[in-house]
Parts: C-alpha cells; sequence; structure tokens
C-alpha cells in the first residue's frame, strides 16, 4: 500500500545504520509527482528496511527532480550527479538504478545515464511507460538519441512482454541485455469490511482525473439506467481538474451517489480499498497500474480496459472484467453485471488475491530486482547465490 514518501536523499534507520556498506542508488523524482515509478521504488527501499538484511548493498533513494520550478529540479539533478560523483570516488557506490519514463522524464535520466557510462558506473535502466508513440514522435536524430541512451544501460528492465519487443526491435537493445520484472505492491494495509446483503455497493476510481483516464466515460456510464442508485456509492479520487468532473456529475444528476475527495494520502487509499467492492479503471493507456496491483493485493474486484501489459498478465472473466476504452455503455454493463451478481463478485475477488500472490507481491518484485542487482552489479539489496556480474563493455 502506498506510503509516506522518504524525505529527498534519506534513508531508512535499518539502511542509515549501515553507512559503510556499498549501496545502490534508486533514481527517480523522490515525491509522489513521480507517480509510479517513484511509488515502486519507495516500496523496494522500505521492503529492504523491513526485511532488515544483513550482508546485502543499501538501497538509497536519489532524487532526480524534485517537486518544485524548472530551475530547483534542474539543481537537484545536478545534486544527484555530484552524489554519483562522490559515491564512485568513494568506491562504495555498487550502481546505479535510474527509472526512466517519457518527455522531460526521459531527458533528465538521459543525462544520469550519460554520466554514470562517463565515470563507469554500471546502470540498470527500469522503463516506466508506454514509450513507442513518444518515441515514434521524435524526428529522427532524436529516435538515435533516445537509441543510444538505451544502448548505454548494462541492463533494461520493463515490466512486460509489448514493451520488451519495443525495446529490443525498435530502441536496438540486444535481447540479452532486456529483462522483464513484473512490479509488485504491499499487502493489504487494513481488513477488508464484510459485505452485507442489501447493504452499499462500493465502486471506486483512483487515478488522475483526465479524459485520457476515462472518467468522462466512466461519469456518463453512471448516468445510464440499470443501476440501483439507492444502494450504490462511488468514489473518484484522485488529484485533477475536480470542479470540472464535480460539475459533470451534477449535469448527469449523479451526483447523490457520486463523490470526490481529491487526492487522497496513503492511509486514506487504503482505507478506500478495504471498504471498495469493485476497482473501476477504464483508461485509454496504461502500462500496468499500481492500483489494479493494489486493488487486487485487497481482494477487490476489478473492471478495466485491456491497454498496455495489462491484458498479458491478467485474464478477462477470471481474475478482472475488461471493457473497451471510451465504451460507455460497456462500462455501464460491466458494472452492473458485476455488482448484480454475488458469485461473480466474489470468484474475481479472489482469484484476484490467489493472482497477486503468484504474480504481484513485494517478496516476488523485490527478489527480482535483487537479480538483476547482483548479476550487473555484483551485488544487490538481499543475499542472493554468487551471479557473474555482466562483463564491461568497451568504455
Amino acid at each position: 500500500m502506498r506510503q509516506t514518501p522518504l524525505p529527498a536523499g534519506a534513508l531508512p534507520p535499518a539502511a542509515a545504520a549501515r553507512q559503510g556498506e556499498r549501496y545502490i542508488y534508486i533514481a527517480c523524482p523522490w515525491t509522489p509527482v513521480g507517480g509510479g515509478m517513484y511509488q515502486v521504488s519507495d516500496y523496494l527501499i522500505r521492503w529492504q528496511a523491513a526485511q532488515r538484511p544483513a550482508h546485502a548493498a543499501q538501497l538509497r533513494p536519489l532524487d532526480s527532480r524534485g517537486g518544485s520550478t524548472p530551475l530547483f529540479s534542474l539543481w537537484i539533478l545536478l545534486t544527484a550527479l555530484a552524489k554519483i560523483l562522490r559515491g564512485r570516488i568513494e568506491g562504495r557506490l555498487a550502481g546505479v538504478h535510474v527509472n526512466i519514463a517519457e518527455r522531460l522524464s526521459f531527458v533528465r535520466k538521459g543525462v544520469i545515464v550519460v554520466a554514470c557510462r562517463a565515470l563507469g558506473v554500471p546502470v540498470v535502466l527500469h522503463l516506466h511507460a508506454q514509450m513507442k508513440s513518444f518515441h515514434d514522435a521524435l524526428p529522427g536524430p532524436l529516435q538515435r538519441l533516445a537509441r543510444w541512451v538505451f544502448s548505454l544501460a548494462d541492463c533494461v528492465l520493463v515490466i512486460g512482454p509489448q514493451a520488451r519487443r519495443f525495446v529490443i526491435n525498435e530502441l536496438l537493445v540486444p535481447p540479452e541485455r532486456v529483462e522483464i520484472v513484473i512490479n509488485g505492491v504491499p499487502a493489504a494495509g487494513q481488513p477488508r469490511r464484510k459485505p452485507q446483503a442489501g447493504g452499499l455497493q462500493r465502486v471506486l476510481f483512483l487515478g488522475r482525473l483526465s479524459g485520457p483516464k476515462g472518467v468522462g466515460d466512466l461519469l456518463e456510464a453512471l448516468a445510464r439506467p440499470g443501476f440501483d442508485r439507492t444502494r450504490l456509492e462511488v468514489t473518484i479520487a484522485g488529484a485533477g481538474d475536480v470542479p470540472a468532473y464535480q460539475a459533470r456529475s451534477r449535469e448527469l444528476g449523479i451526483q447523490d451517489f457520486v463523490r470526490f475527495p481529491g487526492w487522497c494520502d496513503p492511509h486514506a487509499i487504503a482505507a478506500l480499498l478495504a471498504q471498495t467492492d469493485v476497482l473501476v479503471l477504464p483508461s485509454y493507456d496504461e502500462v500496468l497500474p499500481l492500483v489494479i496491483l493494489e486493488a487486487l493485493a485487497n481482494g477487490v474486484a476489478v473492471v478495466c480496459t485491456a491497454v498496455g501489459e495489462i491484458p498479458s498478465l491478467l485474464t478477462d472473466g477470471v481474475d478482472v472484467i475488461y471493457v473497451n476504452p471510451g465504451d460507455v455503455d460497456g462500462i455501464a454493463g460491466a458494472l452492473q453485471k458485476v455488482l448484480g451478481q454475488p458469485e461473480l463478485l466474489e470468484r474475481l475477488e479472489r482469484n484476484g488475491r490467489a493472482l497477486y500472490e503468484r504474480q504481484f507481491s513485494m517478496a516476488r518484485f523485490f527478489a527480482g530486482v535483487a537479480r538483476v542487482h547482483q548479476r550487473t552489479f555484483g551485488t544487490a539489496g538481499h543475499p542472493l547465490e554468487p551471479v557473474a556480474r555482466t562483463p564491461e563493455r568497451a568504455r
């Protein structure tokens, strides 16, 4: 479950107690503005702190952006480069795990990758975005620059097979240097409520309130006939243009059962998931949203679109119900079907939780990342069997 972020550059208590050991930087915007890449990075560091492994490299946060003005972000980036240089000189920096997305994230992280290569610091490049459309829109010289940046990484991590094909076929990274490591999330933060016959049915949307997330489509769907409005409670939580969507809900006449709490902190999110029957995410574009994994961890049924890496990992009718992007009637029908069939709801909850245990647990995610670190950096955030480090390419 989402947790309060560590201060930029701060170490968890267990790591701070081992200042003399080797360490690995985890680079990303170290505030919630970093989105999913920040969240999984924070999960990794907090998981290590909770396990307190002996004889392991420290995982340390490296802020690459900050959360303020562009000028301040530049200062944060320069500070990150200085920390990498210091770690290289001291000889305790084993490597840098760089989390990258598109647009300005690619620019900032590209600078870090180039600097690491110049300093002889090994790099794992972790792709968190559906970068294909961004890459395809770039002019030829910038596409070549993108391929060059990815070529500098000792290993490229991707979230699923679609991203792996893109990195190999279009960014031209050799297949042996591209690995799939599926994201993981912590277990449920609060106990699930027990459903009551005839009680409220709770639906949750959690994410940024925007058109690409399908929020407008969801509101239109909720206005369709067929819902038992006397029992339905829909929460649309997240930052964005909340007043505009509130106004739209009033126009559609659904304001009595739809609420907009705005941005929610980690404790509020945990409470929402513990009370929710169905998570709905009708997005047009995703990779593998953490909110879906968190819903599965909490035993919450999921209705979502089959975009990004989602269909490669979740099965329609087994552990999720799929709808098409923009299909308002389909969204309404899927929600009514799940809410109206208790046996289907229970099956989705049970299968989703089992899938979480098999595929998306933090233990599995941490171990996958640790294996890549061990092979690439010669050390990892958790003791593993010795693995030969990837031979260095000509610098």
